[in-house]
Order: structure tokens, then C-alpha cells, then sequence
């Protein structure tokens, strides 16, 4: 079979299997995440045995460490994925749903019905816990998925792809409800997101550089986030031992994942207490430090930050760092530089804090808290379809709701409309 025959065949199976979804019963729906639960705990040892596949050759390919900790999947990743669909099977079932209905002078009725999207196309690089995540979410909420994962989690993702349509089909849902591709060609991934005949919206999760091409060539419609270059901003009012954790767990809780802060924004006022600190525990960590002329006239520790550096997302063990001279400068400093994914206050002045949500232009503000929270499952979604940083049509993480739209849904008895 050719690829095009292929993708056209994958593309009328999910359409196909959307129908039956999108009129299932959330009985139904929830019987299939604990039966994929079940499944995953079955193929445990070849989950594993799999992703060491992948491991290996991730690493002869040179992958950074990074990308090999995205990439890998032990006990406790496979505990979380296994935890995330039992998550989502608790969490109430939006379709179906009727809200805002009101009576109108003419007598009818009017409101609106919570409704799957119908098929979603998620294309993501390295993770292979993000085939459960995404068939989880786009299960619950009535819709089809076709998944393509990266090829560097190929036999990870096919593993899993397995345990998903034994629970799927052991729930009496459509075996096609999620489909996982089975090529790693990259033609695979221009198909795919030129086929709004079949595929309502394309989810692409993983590098800059991939999400931008897809945004560019896809002819349906895209929910995005281009990178995560999240800040902490410590105000001269903060509390400096809930700064110092705070940024702390921000930076090296994981260097590899969108929500790390990847930019340090200290008042001058606060600056002289709190960054020698967590230089030296930066230090420790081995995280490389870039920073503005003031930063560095405090440490000698810390390199010279380029402009480019305020806009990167580095990904990795390394940190800019700069000392502002209030509040404002901080939240122009994040507009600017930020990509709008996640960024944090730390202050004890309420009045302050209030202000910094109003006007930081971001998917997640965080007051006292690390960026490390801005995730689906820590927001209690159960799971999350990825971190959209658009304003239409989801913003923030995509969990059950992200994935719906609504319909107006009007009644009468026996209204007619006068002329």
C-alpha cells in the first residue's frame, strides 16, 4: 500500500470511528481508560524492554540528555501514565453538556452543547508518555485521534499503541478511536496535516522548528505553543527563603520540559540577598549562568548575557539572569522576551501581585508558586494535550474542555418565526 493509501485509510477510520465516539456513553468511555490502565500494567516489561530500543538508539544517534530524559520511560513514568488514565476517568464528562439556556420574547429556548471536536491529529517528538496523555483526553472528550510520534520513541509508541486498542476494544468502542502511525516517514506528517476532509484540528507538541513548519503548511486548523521561555521575578517584597526554593525548583526540578524557567529577573533591591545564594546552589547544580552587566558585577560566576539569550529557550542546565529596577521593568522585560507560556511573582505585596497577573501577557502567571506547576496533570486535568500559548481557540494546558467546542442548541413548541 502506498503512503497516500495509507493515510487516506487512517484518515476514514478515524472519521469513521468520531461518529460512534462522539454518541458513546461516559460509562463507556471511562471502562476504556481503566481497561487501557490495565493494559499498560500488563506490557510493563515490554513497554520498558521496547523504550530501551529506543534508548539505545537515541544514543548512538547522539541525542542530548535532554531529549534522552524526554525520551525515556521507566516504572515510575509508566506508574504516571497509568495514574494520568485513571485521573482522566474521574474527571466529569464535558460533551453532552447544556449550559447558558435561557427563554427569549418569542418563547423558545436557547443554550449551548458541549461537543467534540471530532479527530485530532497530535504529531510530538521524544515523549512516548504523550501517546497516553493525548488517546486519554481524546477519548473522554468524544473525539478520534491520530497519533505520530517522533521516531526516535517509534518502538515505545507502538508498544503503547498496542495496550490502547486492547483497552479500547475491550470496551466496546471502535478499534480505530486511536490510531498510532505506524512509518516513521516524514511525508507521513505533510499528509496528515493537508486533510481537513478527515482531521478537524492538528495538535504538534516538541521543538520549535517542528511547530513552526506545521503551523506554516497545515491546512487545518493548529493549537500551538512555539517554545516556553518562562521567568521568576523576585520582588523586593518577596519572602527570600520562598525565592530562593522557588527558583530553585523552577530551574533544576527538569531542565528538558517547556514550563522550566529558563530566565531569572531579580529586584535590585532584593539582589545583593538572595542572588549569591543561589549562584552557589546553581553552581552545585552545574547550571551555566549568563547574565546583565549588574548580575555580573555582584558574581564573577556569571557569564555576559547577549540579547539573543533573553529570548532563548534553552532546554538545558543553563540560566539568564537580570536585575531590575522595579516591578515595571520586570513585566515589560517579560512581554518583550517571553513567549507567553508561563512566568511567576515572588511577593508578599498583595497589591503588587494582583497587578503582575493583570498585566504579565501569559497562558499561567504564578504568585509564589514555581512555573513547574503549569501542567495539565498539577491543574488537576488529569492530563493535558500540550501547553497552548494562542489565544483561540485553547490557552494554557489543553485538557478535556481544549479538546470540545459548543453548538447552539435551541427549543420550542411548535414556534414558527413571524414574518
Amino acid at each position: 500500500m502506498s503512503l497516500e493509501s495509507y493515510m487516506n485509510q487512517i484518515g476514514q477510520q478515524a472519521r469513521a470511528a468520531s461518529r460512534l465516539l462522539a454518541k458513546a456513553s461516559t460509562k463507556q468511555k471511562n471502562m476504556a481508560l481503566f481497561a487501557m490502565a490495565d493494559a499498560l500494567e500488563n506490557a510493563r516489561p515490554r513497554l520498558i524492554s521496547e523504550n530501551a530500543k529506543d534508548m539505545e538508539n537515541g544514543q548512538a544517534k547522539g541525542l542530548d540528555s535532554a531529549l534522552l530524559d524526554r525520551l525515556l520511560l521507566d516504572d515510575a513514568r509508566i506508574n504516571g501514565m497509568i495514574e494520568g488514565l485513571k485521573q482522566v476517568a474521574s474527571l466529569p464528562d464535558p460533551i453532552g453538556e447544556i449550559s447558558n439556556m435561557v427563554y427569549l420574547p418569542s418563547g423558545i429556548q436557547r443554550g449551548q452543547m458541549r461537543v467534540p471536536l471530532g479527530v485530532i491529529g497530535i504529531i510530538y517528538e521524544s515523549r512516548p508518555n504523550v501517546t497516553i496523555d493525548a488517546a486519554s483526553l481524546c477519548l473522554k472528550s468524544g473525539n478520534a485521534t491520530i497519533l505520530r510520534g517522533g521516531s526516535e520513541a517509534f518502538y515505545s509508541n507502538q508498544a503503547i499503541a498496542e495496550a490502547v486498542k486492547k483497552g479500547v476494544v475491550a470496551a466496546g468502542l471502535p478499534e480505530h478511536a486511536v490510531q498510532v502511525l505506524n512509518t516513521t516517514d516524514r511525508e507521513a506528517v505533510g499528509m496528515l496535516i493537508s486533510m481537513p476532509e478527515f482531521v478537524d484540528v492538528i495538535v504538534p507538541r516538541g521543538g520549535k522548528g517542528l511547530i513552526e513548519r506545521i503551523s506554516k503548511d497545515a491546512r487545518v486548523p493548529v493549537i500551538k505553543h512555539l517554545d516556553g521561555n518562562c521567568h521568576v521575578y523576585i520582588d523586593e517584597e518577596a519572602d527570600l527563603e520562598k525565592a530562593f526554593a522557588i527558583a530553585m525548583n523552577a530551574k533544576t526540578r527538569r531542565y528538558g520540559v517547556c514550563n522550566a524557567m529558563e530566565s531569572l529577573l531579580v529586584h535590585a533591591a532584593s539582589a545583593e540577598q538572595i542572588l549569591p545564594k543561589l549562584v552557589a546552589a546553581y553552581q552545585e547544580k552545574g547550571v551555566e549562568l549568563v547574565g546583565c552587566e549588574q548580575s555580573r558585577a555582584i558574581s564573577t560566576v556569571i557569564g555576559e548575557a547577549s540579547e539573543e539569550d533573553w529570548y532563548t529557550e534553552y532546554l538545558a542546565p543553563k540560566l539568564s539572569i537580570k536585575i531590575v529596577s522595579d516591578m515595571d521593568e520586570a513585566i515589560t522585560h517579560i512581554n518583550k522576551y517571553g513567549s507567553h507560556h508561563t512566568d511567576a511573582i515572588v511577593s508578599q505585596n498583595y497589591s503588587k501581585t494582583r497587578a503582575f497577573m493583570t498585566e504579565v501577557d501569559s497562558s499561567s502567571v504564578m504568585v509564589n508558586a514555581s512555573t513547574s506547576f503549569a501542567d495539565g496533570f498539577e491543574y488537576g486535568f488529569g492530563a493535558e494535550i500540550g501547553i497552548s500559548t494562542d489565544k483561540i481557540h485553547a490557552r494554557g494546558p489543553v485538557g478535556l474542555l481544549g479538546l470540545t467546542s459548543q453548538k447552539y442548541v435551541v427549543l420550542g413548541d411548535g414556534h414558527t418565526r413571524d414574518n
